[in-house]
């Protein structure tokens, strides 16, 4: 649940990029640390594995401005999207506010992205929370692959896997070119701070 300090008229909420091992993650984070190093007052802390893949998570702190009065700061977090960090992912989620699931376009990762929807949706359902009520947003990830002749899924067979039930906004996306890198942002700020409304009121 977000931080609310109605006295300093601060709110602190916590975003979660979560999805399978190598789909983009940390890409997608530091893209937006590149983006805006003037808004971000701290570096962004990344916790690595061997093989430069996160073992705990990324942490990218992020002030947006007023919105409805307040001083609102995004906590970004990354998950460590290999199997074996199970405990890990349930840690980080912890006290999450919105969601955005990075998908991996790559047709050899269908099934690990399946898998891990399946395992946010158990985990978030440990802290009482439905996958189907937390803001969420997807991004499918790596669409600039398709260019080097890597074979990827069409997005109406990602949205057909991914999104047929949820029905919650999604965009292609390049996290390393920084293709709706920003959009996928921006419209899980505005759908997390919308679900915030009424404890600011």
């Amino acid at each position: 649940m977000a931080f609310v300090n109605l006295k300093n008229k601060e709110v602190q909420a916590k975003v979660v990029f979560y999805g399978p091992g190598r789909g983009g993650k940390t890409t997608n984070l530091e893209y937006i640390y590149s983006k805006f190093r003037e808004r971000i007052k701290s570096d962004m802390v990344s916790i690595k594995t061997h093989g430069d893949r996160t073992l705990f998570f990324d942490f990218l702190p992020f002030e947006i401005g007023k919105i409805m009065g307040y001083d609102v700061r995004i906590q970004l977090y990354t998950v460590p999207g290999q199997v074996k960090y199970n405990a890990t992912r349930r840690l980080v989620l912890k006290g999450v506010d919105g969601m955005v699931f990075v998908a991996d376009s790559m047709v050899k990762q269908r099934e690990k992205n399946l898998l891990s929807l399946k395992n946010l949706q158990e985990n978030l359902a440990i802290y009482k929370k439905s996958i189907f009520k937390i803001p969420l947003v997807l991004q499918y990830n790596k669409r600039d692959l398709a260019k080097e002749g890597v074979e990827l899924m069409s997005m109406e067979q990602m949205e057909k896997d991914l999104n047929s039930q949820l029905k919650v906004p999604s965009f292609g996306a390049s996290a390393v070119t920084g293709e709706n890198v920003i959009p996928s942002l921006k419209k899980i700020i505005s759908l997390t701070m919308a679900s915030l409304q009424n404890v600011l009121k």
